[in-house]
């Protein structure tokens, strides 16, 4: 999928409209696998919307083609001054975000997926009906996002080990199925056969430096960093002006495993090896290839060098109930 924002296309000084309290609801939803229960997730969504008199619509999502749903969802808010509502995964999220940059309208959210970070930190509820009724009593407030070659990401970029073992994973799943246990499997194969050292001729916020690194983790969420366990002040700083950077060394087998131990345990601050800190901006190329795989909230594409991770110019929408309705980020 193709970013869709460019920088001549930015928008940044042009006022955003007011949303109406009333205003109607453009909904994505990805009915791929999973249809049945899909099914459900949409009639208890449609359920509460109707009970409480809001006007919405569910647009159609072809096969394969979430992000022009998203866009056309988008646009359609645009035009008739309404929102843009994602339900699904960190893939639907992500397009919709994408979209709702583009066109410069509000985002709803009512997650579905498999972790659901973006909605945990705003402190959103999970269950469909919990979530549209939060929806319902939202406001837009401005939440921090990331680019990456002007590819918007909410959660997390990287480079290096982590596309590999996201793109290995998915190759698994479609020859062996969606087991957990095969996931894991061959995400420990992944990282014990990774053997590339990246050499990044890096900008690190006008600074020019040079670094080493087996995979570079860019992070735009506090709580999964709050997870892994990376330092407080790294968490504090990220989301708030600043993106957090992991760099993952190349690693002997039993260093990778000690790292794996320390994130899964949440004490990755612990691992001495991996450098941590937070940024604004952050520009990265190789000097022997011209293209990377770079993967964006789970999805993986290639991207050509330099990359360019950095705070968005302008924050993405988000509907929001008031704090106190919120829950704890968790």
């Amino acid at each position: 999928m193709d970013a869709v924002l460019s920088a001549q296309d930015e928008p940044a000084l042009r006022q955003p409209p007011d949303v109406e309290v009333d205003a109607e609801l453009f909904i994505v939803m990805n009915q791929g696998s999973g249809a049945t229960e899909k099914d459900e997730v949409r009639a208890a969504i449609a359920a509460e919307l109707e009970r409480a008199g809001r006007p919405f619509r569910f647009v159609p999502v072809a096969p394969g083609q979430i992000l022009q749903a998203c866009l056309d969802g988008g646009r359609l808010a645009r035009e008739h001054g309404g929102i843009l509502v994602a339900a699904g995964g960190d893939g639907t999220m992500n397009c919709a975000a994408q979209a709702a940059m583009a066109h410069d309208c509000p985002l709803g959210v009512i997650a579905q997926g498999t972790f659901n970070l973006f909605a945990r930190q705003l402190g959103l509820p999970l269950e469909p009906a919990e979530a549209a009724r939060a929806l319902l009593a939202g406001r837009p407030e401005p939440v921090q996002v990331g680019w990456v070659n002007q590819r918007t990401f909410l959660v997390n970029a990287s480079v290096g080990l982590y596309p590999k073992l996201l793109a290995d994973r998915e190759a698994a799943k479609q020859k062996l199925g969606r087991r957990r246990w095969i996931a894991m499997l061959v995400a420990l194969k992944s990282l014990l056969e990774w053997r590339l050292q990246l050499v990044l001729d890096a900008e690190l916020d006008g600074r020019l430096i040079q670094l080493r690194a087996a995979s570079v983790f860019v992070c735009n969420n506090q709580l999964q960093l709050e997870r892994i366990g990376v330092e407080p002040d790294v968490v504090a700083q990220t989301g708030e002006g600043r993106l957090a950077c992991l760099l993952l060394p190349a690693m002997g087998t039993w260093a990778k495993l000690r790292m794996l131990a320390a994130a899964a345990a949440g004490q990755l601050a612990a691992d001495r090896e991996i450098r941590s800190f937070t940024l604004r901006t952050l520009a990265v190329g190789t000097r022997h290839v011209r293209r990377l795989k770079v993967a964006t909230d789970g999805e993986v594409q290639w991207m050509e060098l330099p990359l360019r991770f950095t705070v968005a110019p302008r924050p993405l929408r988000v509907m929001l109930p008031p704090p106190q309705q919120r829950l704890p980020a968790r």
